[in-house]
């Protein structure tokens, strides 16, 4: 699932009340729509409700683990992404947790606009991951290769119209997209293949990755 009409709808699932009340409001706009709540018996129950396509979810909540929350919810239907946002996280848990499929961890110490950059970022389909957490992140690919898309369905669109040479208001207009939401899809394609530029992003999509264009 990715955000619909440029708008990502979110739920922040965390046990502290103060956490979510104070931080849903702060971060909540036109762009960016948060529901909250504090265990993942109740997340899934919004789930199976109302389409949500990024769920930000607590690593510790109590007695129940996020490590419990991807598997139940991809068995319920949930098909969007996952962010972790926690306080702490064992090198063991986030690799367990990015071995599940989970699109990025931040840690809470980082600012507002990082988070909603991070937010931004694995809404576009791309991945997050608090630098403390980089070597982690080397040892958390699975054994076995996959043959998945490199790119999934709006970023490859994204990335035909960069290619053609349109700028971020014509593709955010042919999308009918806000032009944040481009420019997050446009960093998680940066992401994704390792340059900084869309020069760069359109040599590397011909040299590499044509086949999927």
């Amino acid at each position: 699932m990715t955000a619909a009409h440029g708008l990502i709808r979110a739920l922040l699932v965390d046990d502290h009340s103060l956490f979510r009340e104070s931080i849903t409001p702060a971060l909540s706009s036109s762009d960016l729509a948060i529901q909250h709540c504090a265990s993942i018996q109740d997340a899934l129950l919004i789930l199976a409700q109302r389409p949500i396509d990024l769920v930000l979810l607590d690593h510790d909540l109590g007695s129940e683990r996020a490590s419990h929350f991807l598997p139940a919810a991809r068995q319920a239907g949930f098909d969007g992404h996952v962010l972790v946002v926690t306080a702490w996280i064992s090198d063991t848990e986030a690799r367990r947790l990015l071995r599940q499929g989970v699109s990025g961890i931040f840690l809470k110490h980082g600012t507002l606009e990082e988070l909603r950059g991070a937010i931004r970022i694995t809404a576009a389909g791309g991945s997050y991951l608090d630098r403390s957490l980089a070597r982690t992140a080397e040892n958390s690919e699975p054994s076995e290769q996959t043959h998945a898309p490199m790119f999934n369905d709006r970023q490859r669109r994204v990335l035909r119209f960069v290619i053609e040479g349109l700028s971020n208001k014509e593709i955010a207009w042919r999308l009918q997209i806000s032009e944040s939401y481009v420019k997050a899809i446009l960093q998680s394609l940066f992401q994704k293949t390792g340059v900084r530029t869309r020069g760069q992003l359109v040599r590397v999509a011909f040299e590499q990755y044509e086949h999927e264009l």
